[in-house]
């Protein structure tokens, strides 16, 4: 069990260095959240469910992430300002393998 060290670019540019706990189960989406990097109701809307892309965020570290599951892929291929290395939020564990994990939330669509 440990914390790990992230970056978060939220949407106004402002980059905020968290925490996140590996031993809660928690994705990249509900840190966001718990530290209210977004305001409520424009992220996650569909509860980490991979069907809105609401917590799409570009990478920005070389962190290795999981391969995007066809439910990932799908939701992005209908997303706006989808770029090479944006993700869905709510796919990526907060794992010991994410310490610094730098990650810009996309714009709000």
């Amino acid at each position: 069990m440990q914390d790990i060290t992230i970056k978060i670019t939220d949407r106004d540019g402002v980059t905020h260095e968290v925490v996140a706990p590996t031993d809660m189960a928690m994705n990249l989406m509900e840190v966001v959240r718990s530290y209210e990097l977004a305001p409520e109701g424009t992220i996650g809307i569909c509860g980490g469910m991979a069907m809105c892309a609401s917590c799409q965020c570009y990478v920005l570290s070389d962190t290795e992430l999981p391969e995007m599951s066809d439910d990932e892929e799908a939701m992005l291929s209908e997303a706006f300002d989808v770029k090479e290395n944006s993700r869905l939020g709510c796919q990526i564990q907060m794992t010991p393998e994410m310490n610094g994990l730098e990650v810009e939330l996309a714009p709000e669509s």
